[in-house]
């Protein structure tokens, strides 16, 4: 049970490096860290396609890579 609880831990884990590099940055240089903030936090930039997907994507493997470790170190 426990290979079988790590093995999964180390997949979710690459799966989870892998979507968070694909993501595209929410701001670029120094003109992207003063306004995009701003944009960001009062929506007027929404994910679309590719974006949103990885997004609920990199939340479901978050999810998953906090219960496998949780259930890691129980068992």
């Amino acid at each position: 049970m426990h290979v079988l609880l790590m093995t999964l831990l180390v997949i979710v884990a690459l799966a989870l490096i892998v979507v968070v590099l694909l993501q595209s940055g929410s701001s670029a240089g120094l003109s992207g860290a003063i306004s995009g903030g701003a944009e960001q936090l009062f929506g007027k930039q929404k994910a679309r396609g590719l974006d949103l997907v990885l997004q609920r994507v990199t939340i479901v493997l978050a999810v998953l890579f906090f219960v496998l470790a949780i259930l890691v170190v129980k068992f």
